[in-house]
């Protein structure tokens, strides 16, 4: 008897227990985030259009000249040296992030506008009961 007495069920259950939590913490803390970040690099690289502006995984600058289905043409340095590079080797889309930022700016500036009006609705509406 390995465990002890009777009820071998039990105490395989609570020896099991901890494991599965560690394994269930593992899974939630460190494999789903990463799968996501995976998903957004592969949708920013597949929505790359020429003229946008990369950063490549070795430090590169360039802009895109053509996009193909796995790999990209990118012109960089004063000379305009041309440079074909795979997609995956893309580690920042700068105009892609770029736009996303203005969108989130206008997105403040709209809530702003409009959380404005409505204190000046507000106001209007104290100053007509008066």
């Amino acid at each position: 008897m390995l465990f002890g007495g009777g009820g071998g069920e039990g105490d395989m259950l609570s020896f099991m227990m901890p494991i599965i939590l560690m394994v269930l913490v593992f899974y939630f803390m460190i494999m789903r985030p990463r799968k996501n970040q995976e998903k957004q690099a592969q949708e920013m690289r597949n929505s790359m259009e020429v003229g946008d502006e990369i950063v490549t995984v070795g430090g590169i600058l360039g802009r895109v000249v053509k996009v193909s289905e796995d790999n990209i043409l990118i012109e960089s340095g004063s000379a305009n040296t041309k440079l074909r590079i795979t997609k995956a080797a893309v580690q920042t889309n700068i105009t892609a992030a770029e736009r996303v930022n203005e969108r989130r700016q206008e997105a403040v500036q709209a809530a702003a506008d409009a959380k404005e009006k409505k204190k000046a609705e507000k106001a209007s509406k104290k100053t007509e009961k008066l």
